[in-house]
């Protein structure tokens, strides 16, 4: 199996928006095989010019792990082409079936090249915001094995912040909420998170030891869905709001 080619074809159904097969149908490849196949496909856009500016998390819901028979969160890449400002338009031309999840996101203070306990958060850890990632399988129906979303850098398409918050002691039993318009589409607590957000920094520190990928001072992590992602619509505004961060806002067009 050439990882290298199908990270093409990975990388150019996201550049398209143009929907492919499932890798997994064809061929059988691991976990690792995976991880290095959304390397080789990140590699791609930073040879036009996008530049890496933090990580995404995935399956960190305790229940979404045991549903989908896994151990392990899985983890995808973030790039500045991929952000949008707050009350920006989202062109959704550029997406295939696009869904939004409410998250929360936290900006790294210094460079983290080890695993961190919760201790040490306030220690490499300067804000947190609400966010909203916008996620966006590159295969057919939205279908996929586990090495398939892995490869396909976890789903991972675009995503918005709030305004940066100061840390507070604990990110506990806060209300999060996705709502398209002034309609409530998904709410939850922020426990979802596994079952404490922070702890999302501490296995992002860990994974991106694991697969030798830098995490610097400015980068962002987004820490993982509160609640599951819903279609996006185009012309109902989508805002995520998390108690006591605040909230932000994109116009799908």
């Amino acid at each position: 199996m050439n990882l290298n080619e199908i990270a093409k074809q990975l990388d150019h159904a996201a550049n398209t928006a143009t929907a492919i097969a499932q890798i997994s149908n064809t061929e059988s490849f691991t976990e690792d095989e995976a991880y290095e196949i959304q390397r080789l496909s990140l590699e791609e856009r930073y040879l036009r010019g996008e530049k890496f500016v933090g990580l995404k998390l995935g399956f960190t819901s305790f229940a979404k792990m045991e549903q989908m028979g896994v151990h392990d969160m899985i983890w995808g890449r973030l790039t500045d082409a991929m952000l949008y400002k707050s009350g920006e338009e989202l062109p959704l031309d550029k997406f295939i079936h696009p869904r939004a999840e409410p998250e929360i996101a936290f900006l790294l203070k210094k460079d983290l090249d080890r695993e961190i306990s919760l201790e040490e958060i306030p220690e490499y850890i300067l804000a947190c915001a609400s966010a909203i990632e916008v996620i966006d399988s590159r295969y057919e129906n939205f279908k996929f094995s586990l090495e398939d979303v892995i490869a396909d850098n976890c789903s991972s398409s675009a995503f918005v912040l709030g305004a940066w918050q100061p840390l507070p002691d604990s990110l506990n039993d806060l209300d999060i909420s996705l709502l398209f318009d002034k309609e409530v589409k998904q709410g939850d607590s922020s426990n979802a998170i596994l079952d404490n957000p922070y702890l999302s920094i501490c296995n992002a520190s860990r994974l991106a030891v694991k697969y030798n990928q830098p995490f610097k001072e400015g980068d962002i992590l987004l820490a993982g869905a509160a609640t599951p992602a819903v279609f996006i619509e185009s012309n109902k505004k989508i805002t995520a709001k998390v108690a006591s961060l605040g909230s932000c806002n994109i116009l799908p067009k």
